[in-house]
């Protein structure tokens, strides 16, 4: 299939780019920069120096994928900004590619990333996420598979957002947000488990009400976390959720959301 490029963009010669992509006009397309097949590049998107972009990807108008990290750190080094397939990436989405920290950025597959929303350096979005206006990732940022991101919600630097997890619009954070919670109210405080959403997931009435039981025994029984997560481990029984909890707070560097 042939591509359809407008004779208004700009292309570098030796950028790699796939099959039947559509590029508008007046898209920037640097060098070091490779695109896979069936993807859509409205007008005035930016695709700088490093970016991988995947297959079967909608790139609206104003975005910058690949700019270089806003991170007084960096000294240039050779880095990457990878995108998945299936994505939809909205105006005026910005993407900026790694430093030396990790080496890259990556947003993985069938993600909504909805307009203005900034991805920065070294930052790990999985996969079947949605993102919400104007939400903003610092450096090294991980969101697990799943989550739903509200709007103009703050996230700094190195926090840990788990699976299927829900937050509310204008949140600001510093902790981890464990996996199937909801996370909300002003400030940022646990709100139960996401039962629509996992209900939506296809979850089991009794794997959600497990989730529910570690919950309970991490917020609700007045236990540090240390000996709520021991009791996880001696009272409930495990399974893949339960594993996925337990192994989310005791890896947790910036400790969980409370």
């Amino acid at each position: 299939m042939e591509q359809k490029i407008s004779p208004l963009a700009y292309i570098h010669p030796e950028a790699q780019i796939g099959q039947n992509v559509k590029i508008g006009p007046f898209v920037y397309i640097d060098k070091n920069v490779i695109i896979g097949d069936n993807n859509v590049i409205m007008p005035n998107s930016n695709i700088l120096y490093g970016a991988r972009i995947g297959n079967n990807n909608r790139i609206f108008p104003g975005a910058v994928i690949g700019a270089v990290p806003q991170d007084l750190k960096f000294r240039g080094e050779e880095t990457t900004a990878e995108i998945g397939d299936n994505n939809t990436i909205r105006e005026n989405v910005t993407i900026n590619r790694g430093t030396a920290a990790k080496g890259k950025t990556v947003v993985g597959s069938n993600n909504l990333l909805m307009e203005g929303v900034h991805v920065a350096h070294d930052t790990i979005v999985g996969n079947n996420c949605i993102i919400g206006n104007s939400t903003k990732m610092a450096g090294e940022v991980i969101i697990d598979d799943n989550a739903i991101v509200s709007a103009n919600v703050l996230m700094h630097q190195f926090c840990h957002v788990g699976g299927y997890v829900m937050i509310q619009g204008g949140c600001r954070f510093s902790k981890d947000i464990p996996p199937y919670i909801i996370a909300g109210r002003e400030p940022i405080a646990y709100s139960g488990i996401n039962i629509i959403g996992l209900r939506r997931r296809g979850f089991s009435n009794e794997v959600i009400e497990n989730i529910h039981n570690a919950y309970r025994l991490i917020y609700n029984s007045g236990k540090n976390v240390s000996d709520a997560v021991a009791q996880i481990k001696e009272e409930i029984t495990m399974s893949p959720e339960i594993e996925y909890i337990v192994s989310f707070i005791e890896k947790s560097e910036r400790g969980i959301l409370r």
